[in-house]
């Protein structure tokens, strides 16, 4: 929200701290509907997605066209999935008030094809968000996996970041 007049900080903390929740929320929608096009009004064309599984090495994914062909292809072996937003811890410095941060828990609830088993995955974001032409984009992404039910049971360490 651009505005020529001065803004009460209290109200613009606000406003910021809904901005950033619904492009959070924007997110879990288009996740849940598998509308991969819309990717683009969250992520910027340079925007790095790293993903930590814990299965592995990292990996880097740039944009959303390639954050969507991920998606899709890592949600074609389940015939329901649910991207779920747990809690949000969103970081706003009035210093810089065009950045935010934010860690975002999350879990996944789904059912595999053609075995019909359920899983559910738990993970942590941590989010890095820029104003720009007016509303809120995705900066920069790391994703962590926390614990997984399939195929066995597993936990991870939170993890460490500088």
């Amino acid at each position: 929200m651009e505005c020529s007049t001065p803004v009460d900080p209290e109200l613009r903390e606000t406003v910021d701290y809904i901005g950033v929740r619904r492009h959070q929320d924007a997110y879990a929608d288009v996740v849940n509907r598998r509308a991969w096009p819309e990717l683009h009004s969250l992520f910027r064309p340079d925007t790095e997605i790293v993903l930590d599984t814990r299965a592995g090495e990292l990996r880097s994914i740039v944009g959303p066209d390639a954050l969507g062909e991920f998606l899709d292809q890592a949600m074609a072996r389940f015939e329901f999935f649910q991207f779920v937003v747990l809690s949000t811890q969103v970081t706003l410095d009035p210093d810089t008030p065009d950045q935010a941060s934010a860690r975002l828990y999350m879990c996944e609830l789904r059912q595999g094809t053609p075995d019909g088993r359920g899983s559910v995955a738990f993970g942590v974001y941590h989010d890095d968000y820029v104003r720009a032409d007016g509303h809120w984009w995705f900066a920069h992404r790391r994703y962590h996996s926390l614990a997984r039910s399939a195929p066995d049971l597993a936990v991870f360490p939170f993890p460490q970041l500088p």
